[in-house]
């Protein structure tokens, strides 16, 4: 007897196949299209370069009806959009960027059932007359889901939060039967409750898979005179970079640096008119250009998956800035470079910034959404200047705990030499319980200033000096304490309040310690000098394949100059066409007929038809000129 749950599951494959081109789910994808085609609501968390987009747009085409796609950016519609018409499938979108009568046609289609997947601007949904529409759309042809995309911009307390996306609720008292279904690449415990609760979801599955991106190396550098030397070479080794930037005066000293040095460059910043932004972005996803350098502006509306390097010349806003900005590099899973500068001059800027977060009106200071920011500048200072693995930082942002060493970030590939700090982390937690004692709370700064000894007014006057800790770690430096408080709270040894006060607080790991039941290991940073080339094992073999030889190397640039050519044709980025991993793998099969080429990954049906005989013929070409060669010698 058949097993109904294989048939299920065959169909699927074949359907990933058949449409997208790949033979397999990636890790998560499965079960978040599972819950979808059986109805639930589903709030699923995917790190950039996942797949999410394909856990809603394969059972849109499996179902009856329309999903329609809540987006927050037009080019991030727009790119979505010609990737699903390149596959044949039929989509669409609706926003501000089309004229009146366009956007009736385009409703007309899709009250009429034409399409399978639309993108919205959640502006356009909340219309009074749009949401008649949605009524009458239900009624006929069909809505099988509404999807949230980038929904952390639902929550106040997400990285990127819309106002607009709050009225969203309205579609669970307007359609109360039909699935919603919340997508997202970051989103703390905090957001992902705020999701729910907003979008009204009915006991959701939740899907939190992990936010580790293993591809990526991690690297913090020194902020120097030789920086900008080392972002030359990086951009004369090739592949597409992003380099950010905070001010738009530096976005274009850089800028013009780069061109000046035969580097093909492009700025992106909000003192650009819209045109100019436009097509600088556009000659960046096309190819045209190597490099964007931008402020954090840039990045969020585009997919383009196959960007080999993120330098931030300045300091992120927070760690969840920097994860989603460095996180644009390797989309497509090949190996990429995360880079942060890092100088003392980037905290006074920084802080430069924080104090003008005032009032429009009053011009008074808002007090609240400087302590945040600054708690977020601290929690990125404690990333940079730490010593710990960067990948689990990031991860523990998140909730997430990851066993070290990562093997992919300067900290746990170069060598550091581990000392016991038990003795002085015992020091440092008594000085907070011996606080707690007497009802007080305060940060690291000022627990270091009685470790030490100091002899200010303030501590003076608490009476903090005749604690029994007052002055016990003299011995040690100002930084050394400093470096021991950030790596016990990235150990999680010591808690930090969320309120975006800095006051530490014990939790049960810290008692372990003060028990005598665990030890503290603290590595002391490694000496900065010259860069070292990060070995990412397998991974690089991958990347570097079309390099190890000299007739690889020539086919793969041959099969990007056909792909670029064909994308140039029809108006598209050359990676709709095929992603930098399918080129490689036709480099390493080499198929001769369309069956062979339907077997590589990221070749479906619609893809076979329009571009296979082409690539095949590339292919063919390549190899009669190679034997030709090969008996010339």
């Amino acid at each position: 007897m058949t097993d109904p749950l294989e048939c299920v599951m065959s169909d699927l494959t074949n359907a990933l196949k058949r449409t997208f081109g790949f033979d397999d789910f990636r890790p998560g994808q499965e079960a978040v299209v599972q819950h979808v085609l059986a109805g639930r609501d589903v709030l699923a968390l995917m790190p950039t370069g996942g797949g999410k987009s394909l856990c809603y747009q394969l059972p849109a085409l499996l179902q009856p009806g329309v999903s329609l796609v809540v987006s927050p950016l037009i080019a991030l519609m727009q790119d979505q959009v010609r990737q699903l018409r390149d596959n044949d499938i039929a989509a669409t979108f609706i926003n501000s960027s089309l004229e009146a009568a366009e956007i009736g046609r385009r409703v007309a289609a899709l009250l009429r059932g034409d399409y399978k997947l639309v993108y919205l601007a959640p502006e356009r949904l909340v219309l009074a007359e749009f949401l008649d529409a949605l009524s009458r759309l239900s009624a006929g042809p069909g809505i099988n889901a509404f999807v949230i995309d980038e929904a952390h911009c639902v929550s106040e307390w997400g990285h990127d939060f819309r106002p607009e996306y709050r009225q969203l609720s309205v579609l669970r008292r307007r359609h109360p039967r039909t699935p919603i279904l919340a997508f997202t690449a970051t989103a703390t415990p905090r957001v992902r409750t705020d999701i729910m609760a907003q979008l009204a979801l009915r006991d959701p599955a939740v899907h939190l898979t992990s936010f580790n991106r293993p591809n990526l190396f991690y690297r913090v550098r020194p902020k120097n005179k030789h920086s900008y030397d080392e972002l030359l070479a990086q951009a004369r080794e090739g592949g597409a970079g992003i380099v950010y930037c905070l001010s738009r005066r530096r976005v274009d000293e850089l800028s013009a640096q780069l061109h000046a040095d035969g580097i093909r460059v492009r700025s992106y910043h909000a003192g650009l008119d819209a045109a100019t932004r436009r097509d600088n972005q556009e000659a960046f996803i096309r190819d045209d250009v190597q490099v964007i350098v931008a402020t954090i502006a840039f990045g969020m509306g585009i997919n383009k998956p196959d960007v080999r390097w993120v330098i931030h010349f300045d300091l992120p806003k927070s760690l969840e800035s920097y994860y989603q900005e460095s996180g644009r590099a390797g989309r497509d899973g090949d190996p990429a470079r995360c880079i942060l500068y890092f100088g003392v001059g980037d905290i006074r800027t920084s802080e430069f910034l924080i104090q003008q977060k005032v009032d429009p009106v009053s011009g008074e200071p808002l007090e609240a959404e400087q302590r945040i920011a600054r708690q977020q500048l601290r929690q990125v200072l404690n990333y940079a200047e730490s010593t710990d693995c960067r990948r689990a930082i990031q991860l523990r942002y998140f909730d997430e705990i990851f066993a070290t060493p990562c093997g992919a970030c300067d900290n746990c590939c170069e060598p550091r030499t581990a000392h016991d700090f038990t003795v002085e982390t015992r020091q440092f937690l008594s000085c907070i319980a011996r606080l707690a004692q007497r009802g007080e709370r305060f940060g690291a700064g000022y627990l270091i200033e009685i470790l030490r000894g100091a002899r200010t007014e303030r501590l003076m006057s608490r009476g903090h000096d005749s604690l029994s800790v007052y002055g016990i770690g003299k011995t040690h430096s100002v930084e050394e304490w400093r470096s021991l408080a950030r790596s016990l709270l990235h150990q999680r040894l010591v808690e930090e309040s969320q309120d975006g006060y800095s006051v530490l607080s014990l939790n049960e790991s810290s008692w372990s310690v003060l028990r005598g039941e665990r030890t503290v290991q603290v590595a002391k940073a490694a000496k900065t000098g010259r860069v070292k080339s990060p070995k990412l094992g397998a991974a690089v073999d991958a990347a570097t394949m079309a390099t190890g030889a000299t007739d690889s190397e020539t086919l793969f640039e041959r099969l990007r100059g056909l792909r670029k050519r064909l994308a140039d044709s029809q108006g598209l980025p050359p990676y709709v066409i095929f992603h930098d991993a399918t080129l490689r793998e036709m480099v390493a099969r080499r198929p001769q007929t369309l069956a062979q080429f339907a077997d590589i990954r990221g070749v479906g049906e619609g893809k076979l038809l329009r571009y296979g005989q082409q690539f095949i013929d590339t292919l063919r070409e390549h190899s009669g000129a190679l034997k030709e060669s090969s008996r010339e010698g």
